[in-house]
Parts: structure tokens; C-alpha cells; sequence
């Protein structure tokens, strides 16, 4: 049956070359038909959730979870940014507002932490010691709010610092240090007023300094953005109209504001967008010199020329069987290009170099080409079958990315054995002209084999050795489950994700529960606040809090205590800028004659100087000192009178917003838990989504797909090796119908594997999800190379680096390095991780190819079926 099939394969060669003007004129209208298939039926998915089936548990909880809360999905998330929580506030409700208004980009838009139930509310919602402490801290600024609720003003401002000062005249210095944090605020606003700065004093920061981030102020905007399903980049266009709206803000034009944004659909955009940058430039530069590796290894433009032809050909072919077959490219299988050209030109290059060996002068291009086809088309078949084996493996996983993959790079083996015994043969014919004979053997091969075969069981020796710390490095090697570490990391959406992540209220790897009702959850996230692994837990029992009997009292007795605050009555009219001079330096004075009884570090004493400083400035600093320091005055107080004027919350009362995010629709309620830092390694997120998931074995969320996705794959690629490793053995007895030449090609690709762990492990790599693909791609180059000696071996070579085979073979691996090089030089992480680690296995599969086989087949002898050398 080989014989059967061996002749075949030469025949096809014979009469493609014969009759090359009718294998062409076929070959273009496939081409034609691929072309119009990938224009029309091929498209590019961006999801990362695609890259794994459906069928899955953990993926069907995840969109069960996704249906009962859509708005979590397809998101753009606003992050606006200021140094004062009132300004953030303010820019994230006017940058909502004109979202909202357009309707071409945005479907809608939210502010979460932003609405009139948070305003009046907002308070009750805290736990009983952070509403007393925030109360207290309330309390403690009313000698500086008593006199501002009537006169709004900087002189209001003094005059309760005047009251502060009397004070300390009467012997109540010490009893002023709990204000030290809100006038030292006071303070360095009045200093950068003085000095012509823009900073306005944040009044909030002032009456509630526990619940206001220490780096000023953040609010989010929820997004969902219009996608343009039929752009690379489906959302890059609601992202930029966002942006451009964020651009008309005063307060960004200002630049006391910025707007930054992440989300699962700029993820996505940038994701695709650094896979393909810089593709251009690195393409030119990647064939140019595939086209120089081509010319060193065939000499010939006559033989260059149908070569490349052929592998675009092949290319071409592969793209619309993946638009016909599989519709789709995804992000892992969009790498399919590169990996095709890197391993199918080596078919090229092995017909070329051993047919340029074989062109006498006395004998006819067909006689040539058929001598060359007989000692090769065995072997480029074979390798080809089991390249295709290694990627065709992976086809049965659940690993739907690299599935596809598989699928396409499989058939794409196949179509380029095809192109390489009919077109590439067609168009040698045509070019056939003055092609003389060629010395290809590779420089030097034959002292080196001469070398090998003489120390043979050293060499194998130091392989063993090799081989052993590779097997402890394979074991080792770390795996890195964190998706994030495989994504660009200095774009916007990953840097604004990143900053973000030591926040448990917006840390993303978070787990999700949802239970029948408010006692289970409540009962729920006490068990697991407790657990150390656990930052925090939220859910819809916070929002209905219990004691709200004594909380709403603890609230109308600081509504009472801060009455006059509140209703301060009639205004006193504003000051001119010489009364806020006099105002100055009346508390200047103040405070200096009763200097020798403040702390030597009391803010008192800043303010004191700052005053003196503003009594003899200009009308321009009188008016940015008075700006400055109550330009949120108005603001806090509206908001300080809503919050102390909360009212019972019940289930029934709870605003849609709250409700849609916190309840299912079936009335189940969703608990919310979030990683402590620690966790966001690999090793911690596992046990983190370990220990919740025994208290909760339901739990979904980010952190359960991330975990649950690396399993996947690793549980993927351990039955991609075996199903691989067994179809390729298999495929090997067949065609070699021995246990000990498939041995020696099968052991030759174990040696090229261990060192890939070897030289992966000193080179610091981890195992990730983007360069995990580089482990089907070292079986399929690794088979190639080594059923190339072996057969050349049971031919009775007696040379193997000293022949034309280990030139093809050596530019093989150059043109294929130069593909797998532009993978590596990728800004993409991912990418770039697993162009890296290819060239480590195309280095191992080097060594063992050309050191560790040969020495082998010298200490076995000389197979005794002599051909020629090939």
C-alpha cells in the first residue's frame, strides 16, 4: 500500500510538471474561489469567551450568570478622575449626560455610584462604626460650617476659624488635633492660591475623610456602546466619541480631570489592534528575508521564484478553506498565516535543494524532476501527514481557539503537500531553462559527520543528561492562568484595569452567587467575609441593612445637632475683596497672639501665615483664595442635608437600578465576592476560587472563568499530546513498518521537547495561554525534520549534515525562524511570548535533529538498503 501510495505521489509530480499550463489554469481558479470566499464568509471574532465551548460547565454558568445580568456585559467603562471627590463627581454626571444624549454610539449610560437613592441613602448603607466615626467627623467641622451656612464665602470661612482660635485662647488647644487633618486641607489650598494655583478645597474630603479616597476623587460610568459587528474593532468607535465628549468638559480642558477608560469591549479592540500592529512592516521585513534565506538555500530565481509562488498559492488555498469551513478566525487562529509560511516552505526547499543536486547537463528537467520526486515525495508527505496529525489533534478539545486552529493549520499542511507536488512541479517546468547542477551539500557537514561518528555515546550521553534536568524542568515549569499577563499592557484599557486592581470595590477577578433569598445571602457572606482569602463580600442584603431603626436615629440626632447648619436662614450678602482682605488679617492676628499655645506642627500656624500673606494681596488672589476654598461649599452642603434626611429602606422601595444589579429576575440574590491582592497571582486565585467555591460550589465570575479556563487548556493540550503522539506514531508504523525507526524519530522529538523546557525555564518563561500553542508546532517541525534522516538513513546514507537534506533542512529552520521571529518581535505580549518560545523549540529541534539523531543513527550502524546519498 505505501508502494501504491508512493507511486501515486510521483506520478502526480510527473504530470503536473507535463501538462503544467492546465495545473496552473486550475490552481488560478482556486485561487479566485478562495479569494472570494475569505472576502465574503470569512470573518474576525474578538471575544475571548469564543475561544472555548459552550459545552462546558463552567462557560454555560457563566452565560446563565450573563443572562440574568446582560448590563455586565459589552461593556466600556469611563474612569473619571480628579483631585477632589466633588469634581470627579460633577465631571462623571456631565460626561454621562451628553452619552446619553447620543444615541448613534451608546445604547445607554450609568453612573453606579451616583444617584438620588446613594445621595439619601448613602449613609444608612454603612455599617454601625463607619456611620458613627462619619458622623463624628461631621460633627467636628460644624464650628467651621456654622458661620460659612450664612456667609458662603472665604470671610465665613475665617470667622469659623476665628471661633477655633478663642478656642485655644481659652485653654483648648489639645481638643483642636482631631481637626488637624481638615485645616491642614485648608491650609495648602490657601498656599496654592497664593501661588496662583488652581486647587479647590474639597469640602467632602473635609466632613467625611474615611469614606473619600486618599488619591482624591473616582467615579465610573457603566457604558454599553453601539459595536460595529462588521469593524476589526467593534467598539473603537464608541470609544473614540466617548473620549471626544470627555474632551468638551471644562473641567478636562482644565486638566484637573482626566478620563480613562477599560472594559471588556476596548479590551477586546486593543487586544486585536496590538496583534496586528506594526503587521506591515514586520511582514515586508520578515519576507525580505525569507526571501534571502531562499536565495543562499536555492541559488536560483528559476527555483526561488516557484517556491514563494507556491507557498502563496498554498496560503491562499488555506484562507478559504478556513472561510468555507470554519467561517471565522478567532485570536488564537488568526496566527494560522505565520505558522503556515513558517512550516510549509519547508516542503519547498526540500523538493528545490534536491532537485537543483540532481540537474545534469545530461539529462532532461522531466528525468531530473522525476529522480527527485521518487527520493522525496515519501518523505515531504510523511512529514506533512504528521505536521498535520499535531494540529489536526487538538480539533476534538474544548479548547474551541486553538481547536480551530488546529483544524485550519491541519488542512493548511495538507493543501500545501498538495501545491507542493502539483503547482510547484507545474511551475519549475515553465521556468525549466538553463538550471544547471548544483553542489548543495552543507558546508562542512561532512567533518561534522565524521565528528558525530566518532563520538557517538558521548554525545548521546550529554543529551541524556539534557534530557533529565529538561524532564525536571517540564515538571516544573510554572504556568500562568492570569489572561491580563498575555494582553498589552501599556495600552489605556490595560493601564486603567491595572490601577484598578488593588481596589476590592473594582478589583476585576471577582466570584458571583446567587441564592434563593436575603437570609441565604445574608448567612452567605458572613461565612465568607470570614475566610483570609477574602476582601470583601457584597450582595443584595447590604442594600436592605438591618438595624436601620437605630441608625436612622443616630441620623436625626446629627440632622438636629447640625440644624443650624442646614437651615442657616437669611444670607449674608457676599464680600468684597478688601472685606476678605480685613477678614485675613483679622484672623492672622488672631491666630499669632495665641501662637505660643499651638503645637509646633499645628495647621493653625500655616492658616496663620497664608492669612498674612492674603490680607496684603492682590483683589486676583483675594479672588481665587475666596473661589478656591468654597467652590464646593454649596454643593457639599446640598448633599450633607439629603444624607442626614435618609428614610427606611425596604425590598419593595429599592430603586430599578439597585435591584436589576442585585436580583436576579427570578427574585434570587446575587453575592458579590472579591480576592484580597495576594490572590491575583495564579497559585492564590485558585485557592481563592477553591475555598468559595466549597461554601458555595454554584459561584461563577471572572475569577472562576479564569481558573477554569487554564484548566481547560491544560487538560486540552494533555489530550491534544497523547491524541498527537499516538496518530503520528501510528502514521510512523505505517509508512516505516518499523518499531525502531519510528522509536528513533519519536525519541528524537521527546529530546527536542525536554529541551524546549530546558531553554524555556533559563530564560525565565512561564507557560501561558498565547505561547502553550508553540507545544503542537514542535511536534509538527520536530516530525518533519527527523522523518527526513531517518528515511534518508534507511536508504543507506552514510552522511546525514553533509548532504543536501541538511542544507534543505537548515534553511528550513531559517525561513521558519524568520516567521516564528515576527511572532516574537510582536508588541503583543501574548504573541510575542509565543514567538519566543517557537524559536526555543525550532533551537531544540535544531540540536537534537542535527546532534542527538545522528549520533544515535552512528552507534546503530548503516541501514542495509543503499541508495544514493539524498
Amino acid at each position: 500500500m505505501f508502494r501504491a501510495i508512493h507511486k501515486g505521489l510521483v506520478w502526480l509530480v510527473d504530470r503536473s510538471g507535463r501538462h503544467y499550463l492546465m495545473v496552473l489554469s486550475l490552481a488560478l481558479l482556486l485561487v479566485v474561489l478562495s479569494l472570494w470566499g475569505a472576502s465574503s464568509k470569512l470573518s474576525i471574532d474578538t471575544d475571548a469567551d469564543h475561544l472555548f465551548s459552550e459545552k462546558l460547565a463552567w462557560r454555560q454558568q457563566s452565560q446563565a450568570f450573563a443572562r440574568q445580568f446582560p448590563q455586565f456585559s459589552d461593556t466600556l467603562t469611563a474612569v473619571v478622575r480628579a483631585p477632589t471627590p466633588e469634581e470627579a463627581r460633577i465631571a462623571a454626571e456631565a460626561l454621562n449626560a451628553k452619552l446619553q444624549a447620543d444615541t448613534l454610539h451608546f445604547h445607554s449610560s450609568t453612573t453606579p455610584g451616583i444617584s438620588p437613592f446613594f445621595n439619601r441613602e448613602g449613609l444608612l448603607l454603612l455599617p454601625q462604626d463607619e456611620l458613627q466615626s462619619t458622623l463624628d467627623s461631621m460633627l467636628q467641622a460644624q464650628p467651621l460650617l456654622g458661620p460659612l451656612a450664612k456667609d458662603p464665602s472665604a470671610r465665613g470661612l475665617f470667622n469659623g476659624i476665628d471661633l477655633m482660635v478663642e478656642g485655644v485662647r481659652r485653654g483648648m488647644a489639645n481638643d483642636l488635633s482631631s481637626y488637624d487633618a481638615a485645616l491642614g486641607n485648608v491650609a495648602q489650598t490657601m498656599e496654592d492660591s497664593l501661588a496662583g494655583k488652581n486647587a479647590p478645597l474639597s469640602w467632602q474630603a473635609l466632613l467625611t475623610p474615611n469614606l473619600v479616597n486618599s488619591n482624591g476623587g473616582q467615579e465610573f460610568i457603566l457604558i454599553h456602546p453601539v459595536l460595529d459587528h462588521t469593524a476589526l474593532e467593534p467598539g473603537a468607535a464608541a470609544t473614540e466619541a466617548m473620549l471626544k465628549l470627555a474632551d468638551t468638559l471644562p473641567e478636562v480642558k482644565s486638566g484637573r480631570v482626566h478620563v480613562n477608560y477599560t472594559g471588556s469591549v476596548p479590551l477586546a479592540d486593543e487586544e486585536f489592534a496590538s496583534l496586528t500592529d506594526r503587521a506591515g512592516p514586520i511582514a515586508i521585513g520578515s519576507s525580505l528575508l525569507l526571501v534571502f534565506w531562499l536565495v543562499l538555500a536555492l541559488g536560483t530565481w528559476r527555483l526561488i521564484v516557484p517556491v514563494i509562488i507556491t507557498l502563496i498559492v498554498g496560503l491562499i488555498y488555506t484562507v478559504g478553506f478556513a472561510a468555507f469551513a470554519v467561517g471565522r478566525l478567532n485570536l488564537v487562529s488568526v496566527a494560522f498565516a505565520v505558522l503556515f509560511v513558517g512550516l510549509a516552505v519547508d516542503f519547498g526547499i526540500q523538493l528545490g535543494v534536491r532537485l537543483h543536486a540532481r540537474q545534469y547537463s545530461d539529462r532532461t528537467f522531466d528525468d531530473s524532476l522525476h529522480e527527485t520526486a521518487n527520493r522525496v515525495v515519501s518523505q515531504v508527505g510523511l512529514a506533512a501527514l504528521a505536521t498535520a496529525c499535531g494540529f489536526l489533534a487538538f480539533a476534538p478539545t474544548d479548547f474551541t481557539g486553538v481547536a480551530e486552529l488546529g483544524i485550519i493549520a491541519g488542512v493548511g499542511m495538507l493543501l500545501a503537500l498538495l501545491c507542493t507536488l502539483t503547482v510547484l512541479p507545474a511551475l519549475l517546468h515553465l521556468l525549466s531553462k538553463g538550471s544547471p547542477h548544483a553542489e548543495v551539500a552543507l558546508p562542512g557537514g561532512a567533518a561534522a559527520d565524521a565528528w558525530l561518528a566518532r563520538h557517538s555515546k558521548a554525545v548521546q550521553i550529554v543529551f541524556a543528561v539534557l534530557g533529565a534536568v529538561g524532564i525536571w524542568c517540564a515538571i516544573t515549569i510554572p504556568f500562568d492562568a492570569n489572561p491580563l499577563h498575555t494582553k498589552n499592557e501599556n495600552s489605556e484599557a490595560m493601564r486603567t484595569l491595572k490601577s484598578l486592581m488593588e481596589d476590592p470595590n473594582t478589583n476585576p477577578f471577582t466570584m458571583d452567587i446567587l441564592v434563593k433569598d436575603l437570609p441565604t445571602a445574608k448567612a452567605l457572606s458572613e461565612r465568607l467575609g470570614k475566610l483570609p482569602e477574602v476582601a470583601q463580600v457584597v450582595s443584595g442584603v447590604d442594600f436592605v441593612p438591618t438595624g436601620q431603626a437605630d441608625k436612622l436615629d443616630q441620623l436625626q440626632q446629627a440632622s438636629d445637632l447640625m440644624f443650624a447648619v442646614l437651615n442657616p436662614g437669611e444670607k449674608i450678602a457676599p464680600p468684597s475683596y478688601a472685606q476678605i482682605r480685613d477678614a485675613a488679617k483679622d484672623t492672622s492676628e488672631g491666630i499669632a497672639s495665641v501662637a505660643d499655645k499651638l503645637p509646633a506642627n499645628s495647621p493653625l500656624r500655616r492658616i496663620g501665615r497664608a492669612l498674612a500673606g492674603l490680607s496684603h494681596g492682590t483683589d486676583q488672589q483675594a479672588a481665587t483664595a475666596n473661589q478656591a476654598l468654597t467652590q464646593f461649599l454649596p454643593y457639599t452642603l446640598h448633599q450633607l442635608a439629603d444624607s442626614l434626611s435618609a428614610t427606611a429602606i425596604t425590598l419593595q422601595n429599592l430603586p430599578p437600578e439597585v435591584r436589576r444589579d442585585w436580583f436576579a429576575a427570578d427574585g434570587r440574590v446575587r453575592v458579590q465576592v472579591t480576592p484580597t491582592v495576594q490572590a491575583q497571582s495564579t497559585a492564590g486565585l485558585r485557592h481563592f476560587v477553591q475555598v468559595v467555591q466549597q461554601a458555595a460550589p454554584d459561584a461563577a465570575g471572572s475569577a472562576v472563568d479564569t481558573i477554569r479556563a487554564a484548566d481547560t487548556i491544560l487538560i486540552a493540550f494533555r489530550e491534544a499530546a497523547v491524541y498527537a503522539i499516538t496518530t503520528i506514531a501510528i502514521v510512523l508504523m505505517l509508512v516505516l513498518r518499523r518499531v525502531r525507526d519510528a522509536g528513533l524519530v519519536l525519541a528524537t522529538l521527546l529530546m527536542s521537547a525536554l529541551l524546549t523546557a530546558l531553554f524555556a525555564r533559563l530564560c525565565g518563561i512561564s507557560i501561558n495561554f498565547a505561547n502553550i500553542i508553540a507545544l503542537p508546532l514542535l511536534l509538527g517541525v520536530g516530525v518533519s525534520f527527523n522523518i527526513y534522516f531517518v528515511m534518508n538513513w534507511r536508504h543507506g546514507m552514510h552522511q546525514f549534515l553533509g548532504s543536501p537534506t541538511a542544507r534543505a533542512i537548515l534553511f528550513s529552520a531559517l525561513t521558519t525562524g524568520t516567521a516564528f521571529g515576527s511572532l516574537a518581535i510582536a508588541r503583543h505580549p501574548g504573541t510575542a511570548s509565543m514567538g519566543t518560545v517557537l524559536l526555543l523549540s525550532l533551537l531544540a529541534v535544531l540540536l537534537s535533529t542535527f546532534a542527538f539523531l545522528p549520533a544515535m543513527l552512528y552507534s546503530i550502524g548503516t541501514c542495509k538498503e543503499p541508495l544514493a546519498n539524498t
